[in-house]
């Protein structure tokens, strides 16, 4: 690559001044990765590199072991790239346009079955804070809230005449929604433990030692401390609770549209991992009861 290319890389990472540390050090790194492969393929400039010899290179990448969001990502940086080459006439294509990266496989969340979050949730310890820990657990694992709901609820979100619960989600979005008959004791029972916590001008449902409105990081450091103590085998986060919420409601409704309502989707396809977590369950069942599955022996049975 020549001298006058190398300085449009220059000019293009010293246009992106406005975006974050962050962002402006990943491109650097992702075009700076392109550079080396144009080195390597003697390829002499920028309006030379073609989409097949881009392809290559995101089979070479691809080899070097970068997953399909990494990958993305780097095409990400081309694609501006070559649009600021465009915008000052140093090129007249954009080479990065219509490529695909290979797909990344879909990591399916973990979560806790049906007994291991019953197990989570029956603490029977009677310290207040203990008693308000599990009410937090109970209404994640009731209905699903994230760990951003959980902790922005106010005494005014709880309506226990209706049994729902009003979260704010992710764009600012409300939404209502039921609470279990467990969750409900749960909370009635921090309820009336948390005045010794708070003034009377704090409106957080949940609050700290202190009668501050309880921080996330307090929530997370609190349920890892206690699925050791419930003995659990793994580490339990606020989220693992809300898939399994998620999990356990579509295994027993089969009803996805309504669980993509429950958890505040906006988009189906991001609910729909839970059917590939609920196809697992039923795969198994059937390997293990249905007759034309079961192996005898080591072998297949007819």
């Amino acid at each position: 690559m020549n001298q006058a290319d190398r300085k449009q890389l220059d000019d293009f990472f010293k246009s992106l001044q406005h975006l974050s540390a962050n962002t402006n050090a990943a491109y650097q790194r992702d075009l700076s990765k392109l550079l080396e492969y144009c080195d390597d393929k003697s390829i002499a400039s920028w309006v030379a590199l073609d989409g097949r010899q881009l392809r290559g290179y995101v089979a070479w990448r691809h080899r070097q072991g970068i997953g399909g969001r990494s990958l993305q990502r780097n095409l990400s940086a081309i694609r501006a790239f070559y649009r600021y080459l465009l915008k000052h006439g140093k090129v007249t294509i954009n080479p990065a346009e219509g490529i695909v990266t290979p797909k990344t496989p879909r990591k399916l969340p973990n979560v806790l079955d049906v007994d291991q979050a019953a197990q989570l949730v029956e603490i029977s310890d009677k310290d207040p804070l203990a008693i308000r820990d599990k009410a937090m657990l109970e209404l994640i694992y009731s209905s699903g809230l994230r760990l951003s709901e959980l902790t922005g609820l106010n005494l005014s979100s709880i309506d226990f005449a209706d049994k729902l619960v009003t979260v704010v989600g992710k764009g600012n979005k409300t939404r209502s929604l039921p609470v279990g008959k467990h969750a409900q004791k749960a909370i009635k029972d921090w309820l009336d433990l948390r005045k010794q916590f708070v003034n009377d001008d704090e409106t957080a449902l949940f609050v700290s030692q202190r009668g501050k409105r309880i921080s996330q990081r307090s929530v997370q450091q609190r349920l890892k401390e206690w699925s050791i103590k419930q003995g659990l085998p793994n580490h339990v986060h606020p989220h693992m609770l809300r898939h399994s919420f998620a999990s356990h409601m579509l295994e027993s409704s089969g009803d996805l549209r309504a669980v993509q309502e429950l958890l505040g989707h906006a988009d189906i396809s991001t609910t729909q991992v839970y059917t590939h977590l609920d196809f697992q369950h039923l795969a198994q069942v059937y390997d293990n009861s249905h007759p034309r599955a079961r192996r005898k022996q080591g072998k297949e049975s007819d």
